[in-house]
Formats: C-alpha cells, structure tokens, sequence
C-alpha cells in the first residue's frame, strides 16, 4: 500500500515540474488549482491540502533521497494504466508559462523514462498539451 493517494502523487507530479527551474511561477500554481478543479482524477482530492501537499513534496525535493524518493512515491502510488495521466500533468504544467526551461525538458525526459512512457504516447500526449496551449493572439 502507498504512503499517499494517487490524487497526492498527481499534485506531487505537477509540484516536481514546477519546482524544476527553482521557480513556480503565477502560471504554473494557477494552472496546478485549475486542473485539480476540473480533472475527474481529483474528484476525490480536498484542495485544501494542496498547500501541506505542494510544501511536503518540495521537502522531500530537497532531502537527500530527492528526486528519486518523490518519483518512488508517485510510482507506488498511480497504477500503471494512469502513468499516462502522470505524464500528461507534468506535460501540462511545464508548457503552462508558455515555453519549456532545459530543467524542464530533462525532467520530462527522465519521466519518460522513469515511467516507461514509450515514445509515441508521450509525443501524443505533448501534442496534445501544445495544442491547449494555442491561442488567437
């Protein structure tokens, strides 16, 4: 059994990506609360956690394990089925300021793999997430 939820894990995604260029800027908290408003996936999520949420996985960012103990729990905590939905999320939050740091990419990359995201379905996924980003102006 995980330590957290799956719906925890998913904050924890986008907290991750955020958090990658040492800045979660207006943009990507903004889009993190949107999305955890209207994704099925947090149906069961009380948003009033999401502030200990985002504060514990930026903790364990900087503790020792880092990385490797956030991914672990994420891991643990999402069924395999939903790995896309977890890629899809980080997709979201790191295009949500309107371009991609190199920090960014690599840790999309290494999610990638992490996960074992086979290529065809993260670029379906990417070009999804782009194609959101679009706008008229």
């Amino acid at each position: 059994m995980s330590t957290i939820s799956p719906e925890t894990a998913l904050v924890y995604i986008m907290v991750t990506v955020s958090a990658s260029d040492d800045e979660m800027t207006d943009s990507e908290l903004n889009r993190m609360t949107g999305v955890i408003g209207y994704l099925p996936a947090f149906r069961n999520y009380n948003i009033e956690r999401l502030r200990t949420d985002t504060n514990t996985c930026i903790e364990l960012l900087q503790s020792e394990e880092g990385l490797d103990a956030v991914l672990g729990l994420i891991d643990e905590a999402v069924p395999d089925s939903h790995i896309d939905l977890v890629y899809g999320l980080a997709c979201e939050i790191a295009a949500s300021d309107g371009s991609l740091s190199q920090e960014e990419l690599r840790l999309l990359e290494m999610f990638r793999h992490y996960f074992d995201i086979d290529r065809l379905t993260a670029a379906a996924i990417e070009r999804g997430v782009a194609a959101r980003q679009k706008t008229f102006s």
